[in-house]
């Protein structure tokens, strides 16, 4: 069942709305399941308009440049994320459950999603993985982060990094606790797919279940 919903992002990532019109979702669509598909490097604007049957002109009247239109999906993923966390720790008083459902909604954020007919979660989720990194390790990180590209994120990481403090007021590094938390999920889901050396998480079985566990560990010890 698909699921009428528009998440607000910064204006300064599209000259139009996407998700204002038919041709907008579109775009948003094609994009996630191709830049899935062919990597972001060999993803362009002519493949996309061709994917959709429509023209380049077309795309470059709601996104400025691929670099943009990534960054406008990745901004998508972490409000979702951000939205899923708050609604799943409501009215949960106990820190320390309060992380540990954080945690959870890390690693399965893609499975839980309602179906949003223009977003296929788990391609997105794909995205996010292996190309998120390149929406801030980049030349313009500075000047985009005055624009305030990358508020949502900041927001998911001081929401962790607030929760904590509650288990344990005196822990000095709580910001870089939650973001490595939130890297660390992603980081380790794509070792497990193509470079299994640097990560004790095994293809085989449920990775988001290895994943998790290995988050819960790290927390236990050094939030005891």
């Amino acid at each position: 069942m698909a699921v009428n919903i528009s998440i607000t992002l910064n204006p300064g990532l599209y000259l139009k709305d996407p998700q204002q019109s038919e041709l907008g979702k579109r775009i948003i669509k094609h994009s996630i399941l191709l830049i899935d598909e062919l990597g972001f490097e060999l993803f362009n604007f002519k493949k996309l308009a061709e994917e959709m049957k429509s023209t380049e002109a077309s795309i470059y009247r709601y996104f400025e440049n691929k670099h943009l239109l990534l960054t406008y999906l990745v901004s998508w993923y972490w409000e979702w994320l951000n939205y899923m966390m708050q609604i799943k720790t409501f009215n949960i008083e106990d820190p320390k459950r309060k992380l540990e459902i954080i945690i959870h909604t890390f690693v399965s954020i893609s499975e839980e999603n309602p179906s949003i007919d223009y977003v296929n979660e788990s391609s997105l989720h794909n995205v996010v993985i292996a190309e998120s990194t390149k929406v801030y390790h980049t030349k313009s990180v500075d000047e985009e982060n005055i624009k305030g590209f990358f508020l949502n994120y900041k927001e998911i990481v001081s929401s962790v990094a607030e929760v904590i403090l509650e288990i344990k007021p005196e822990f000095p590094y709580p910001h870089a606790l939650a973001s490595n938390l939130y890297e660390m999920t992603n980081n380790h889901f794509y070792f497990a797919d193509h470079l299994p050396r640097l990560t004790d998480i095994s293809k085989k079985g449920l990775p988001s279940e290895e994943v998790e566990k290995m988050l819960l560990f790290f927390i236990s010890k050094m939030l005891a």
